[in-house]
């Protein structure tokens, strides 16, 4: 009789028990989530309005990604303070991809402009990637004296120009505006874009800075005009507005970007799978040309580059704010 094999029997038993236990731990686990992500619903919190131009694009990606993942990815609509809340919720939110974040260019504006936050904007989210860019629009009334932005220019280096903003950037885009040309333009602040299209076609208000989906059912219904585009180039979508380089204004540049983040701590593997997903997503000729037609261009920038895309833009609208005395409130 073999005296050996009950203690090898033994130990077999408890080197198998010590094994499952690893493999049962918080590590390993993790890491398996990691591999099959994801693993349950995925949540695209959309801080701002049901039907605007985030929830837009927010849509159109959840859509898409739930036919590559194979599980429902639902977009939630958490509105308030220029979107703090929705953003707020999310870095509280467990960093496993399955709550993600879609913002546009005030995320890193909020900072410039609000003297507390409920959480530290360059650390509190994991940036993912750029999805897609559109440029700010400056537009005017389409029967209005204003044809082209030299005409608008022109009248505002001469007298008062009021122009209306609706939030952060659109505030410090007709701010930098004004900085660029030296121009008497005077901010008017209102809640929403869709007021300020409602009284420039009513002719009460010459001018307003804008997105492009904001300002797009009123062109193309022909009672509004983009004169002026914050971008280095044209517009396919508005081929005649010229861009305020092109009117001698080299620095105006606004990008309404649309950016993907998850909360602080996102393992790399898990955004390097949303980014290689969403790159399958925008290979289909039929999302490319729907984000055209909205006037934004994809862009998908690595994660990286993003965050330090993101950092600039605060640099570079603070500087706007405080150029123009400007301060949080």
């Amino acid at each position: 009789m073999d005296m050996q094999a009950p203690f090898l029997r033994t130990n077999r038993r408890a080197a198998l028990a010590a094994i499952a236990a690893f493999g049962a731990s918080p590590l390993i686990g993790a890491h398996a989530q990691e591999r099959k992500y994801p693993s349950k619903p995925v949540t695209i919190v959309v801080p701002y309005s049901a039907g605007g131009g985030t929830d837009i694009v927010g849509r159109l990606m959840a859509q898409r990604l739930s036919e590559v993942w194979g599980q429902s990815v639902i977009v939630d609509n958490r509105t308030g303070a220029n979107g703090v809340i929705g953003s707020s919720y999310v870095a509280k939110a467990a960093p496993d991809g399955h709550t993600l974040l879609l913002v546009v260019g005030s995320h890193a504006i909020n900072p410039v402009l609000m003297k507390s936050l409920p959480y530290d904007t360059a650390k509190a989210f994991t940036p993912v990637t750029n999805i897609a860019n559109s440029p700010m629009v400056l537009v005017v009334a389409a029967d209005g004296p204003y044809k082209q932005l030299p005409d608008l220019l022109k009248v505002a280096r001469e007298k008062e120009v009021a122009v209306g903003y609706s939030e952060g950037q659109t505030r410090l885009t007709g701010e930098l505006i004004r900085q660029s040309g030296n121009l008497q333009i005077t901010g008017v602040p209102y809640k929403g874009g869709a007021p300020i299209m409602v009284d420039i076609i009513g002719g009460h208000l010459p001018a307003g800075v804008t997105s492009v989906l904001t300002a797009l059912p009123h062109i193309h219904s022909g009672k509004l005009r983009v004169v002026g585009v914050a971008a280095e180039q044209r517009m396919g979508i508005f081929p005649e507005a010229m861009t305020f380089k092109e009117a001698g204004l080299a620095g105006v540049q606004s990008l309404n970007w649309y950016g993907m983040f998850g909360p602080a701590g996102l393992p790399d593997t898990v955004v390097e799978r949303i980014n290689q997903d969403l790159r399958k997503v925008a290979a289909d000729p039929a999302v490319t040309k729907q984000m055209q037609d909205q006037g934004a261009s994809i862009v998908l920038t690595p994660p990286a580059e993003f965050r330090r895309f993101v950092e600039g833009e605060t640099r570079k609208w603070a500087q706007v704010a405080q150029r123009g005395g400007i301060s949080a409130e």
